[in-house]
């Protein structure tokens, strides 16, 4: 069976000067270059500090971003990154922020209608029938339909964010931080009811988040991203128990634990890289303790080791 999806040397730049004749002075580089493939039914955790290119990956594959380089493939047919109906019906994004992410001027009937007639032209009768289903299914009731987003909690209106995403009837799922703005109990409600969808749907997640702890619970891999690439992949639990690169055992212990004091994990002249002026070797190399020389120098190549975990690291754990 062919992967639910697929991306090949997937990279974005971003221009951020110009001179007089509009060419470009300096770019950076928010994803370098990555591959990857997520099975059916997976859950990929996609994990790494703020600024690491989560989101900007996340947005190309949805198609709001056009990447720079790289290939998308679904079920293994490659998508035109013009298509953005062909995105829609195959794979849907939940946003952070349940209730900025929904038209205010809208209601969630008419959020709701929108996939539906855009991507799939059903008729009036055909939307109440699939919206009454999709509404059942995140446990909403009906007589929300008619209201506005704004009069909802956080929790209904991540309710609606997933419902409205099912409504494309897309099988792959972008959650990007889809439980951080909500309480911890609310949090809690929602991760059981992605759990219960993925089972009863087949589908599909990569799983964006800050808390690894959330992330261990409900990945079956994760990869871990630093300054646009991937530095470390592999089963959740292996990685979070036993973390080969560096910057994952530094995320791993930068996690507060219940019972364990809080420590600085680096220190506070600790050099970070500049976007603007990659440096030529490991870009993690100015903050890691296990540094050797060709660390400078030569980048790491992402390598898999015999029991299944990828990493990039020349002096790895």
């Amino acid at each position: 069976m062919r992967d639910a999806l697929t991306f090949t040397d997937l990279s974005k730049t971003f221009a951020v000067a110009k001179g007089l004749l509009g060419r470009a002075k300096s770019q950076v580089h928010a994803v370098q270059p990555l591959s990857m493939s997520v099975e059916h039914g997976e859950t990929l955790g996609i994990v790494g500090e703020s600024g690491c290119g989560k989101s900007t990956l996340a947005r190309m594959l949805v198609g709001l971003l056009p990447p720079s380089t790289g290939v998308i493939e679904i079920d293994g047919h490659p998508l035109d990154p013009s298509d953005r109906a062909a995105f829609g019906k195959k794979i849907q994004y939940v946003f952070q922020d349940p209730i900025s992410s929904l038209n205010p001027r809208k209601t969630v009937r008419q959020i709701m209608e929108a996939p539906l007639i855009h991507l799939h032209g059903l008729n009036s009768a055909e939307r109440a029938k699939r919206i009454r289903e999709i509404f059942a299914a995140v446990n909403l009731r009906e007589e929300f339909l008619d209201r506005y987003p704004h009069e909802f909690s956080g929790g209904q209106a991540q309710r609606i964010g997933i419902a409205r995403a099912l409504a494309a009837d897309a099988r792959i799922l972008i959650l990007d931080e889809p439980v951080s703005a909500l309480d911890v109990s609310v949090q809690a409600q929602v991760l059981n009811l992605l759990s219960d969808l993925k089972q009863q749907l087949g589908l599909t997640y990569l799983f964006i988040s800050h808390d690894l702890a959330v992330v261990e619970a409900v990945s079956d891999r994760v990869a871990v991203l630093y300054f646009g690439s991937v530095v470390e992949v592999g089963p959740a639990e292996q990685v979070f128990a036993a973390p080969r690169h560096p910057y994952t055992k530094l995320l791993a212990n930068s996690a507060p634990v219940v019972g364990r004091p809080l420590a600085q994990p680096e220190m506070r002249e600790t050099e970070l890289p500049d976007p603007l002026n990659p440096p030529p070797g490991c870009a993690f190399c100015g903050r890691c303790p296990r540094r050797i020389a060709r660390c400078d120098t030569e980048r790491p190549p992402l390598l898999t080791q015999s029991d299944g975990v990828s990493i990039a690291c020349h002096n790895p754990l």
